[in-house]
């Protein structure tokens, strides 16, 4: 199979990249909150809860539930999950238009569990995207 990318494919890239680079970010939030989430869950044995009567707390579990309250650190670790999805269905698509290696699908995919690496990749992955675009388009990449 030929590498790089189809330049039929280069509308579509362009497309997912901005929403790779939108889901980097956010996934790459939702991922601090919840590594400071498991820091508060596994070091002090508390969770971050909200009820209507006292509003955001950081409880035991057992008094969570006890209150009726939300346990958010749950909703934050779901929350991120979810992103994380999102995240890995635009890494796919990036592989799969530029016709990369499997290796490089599995080193962006760990942009969403390593804290940090997603904001590092929303920078470096359009970069690499840009070069193997310049291949194709040399003349309208560069204007």
């Amino acid at each position: 199979m030929p590498s790089g990318p189809r330049p039929a494919d280069v509308p579509r890239i362009r497309l997912v990249l901005r929403l790779y680079r939108v889901s980097a970010i956010v996934t790459g939030v939702f991922l601090l909150a919840l590594v400071a989430l498991m820091v508060t869950r596994y070091g002090f044995l508390v969770d971050l809860a909200w009820s209507e009567a006292y509003g955001f707390q950081l409880l035991p579990k057992e008094l969570i539930e006890e209150q009726g309250a939300v346990n958010l650190s749950l909703v934050v670790l779901t929350v991120h999950g979810w992103l994380y999805v999102v995240y890995l269905a635009f890494d796919f698509l990036l592989w799969r238009y530029l016709r990369w290696s499997f290796g490089r699908f599995v080193f962006i995919a760990l942009g969403g569990v390593i804290p940090l690496l997603s904001f590092f990749f929303e920078f470096r992955v359009p970069r690499w995207v840009r070069a193997e675009l310049a291949r194709v388009e040399p003349s309208e990449v560069a204007a």
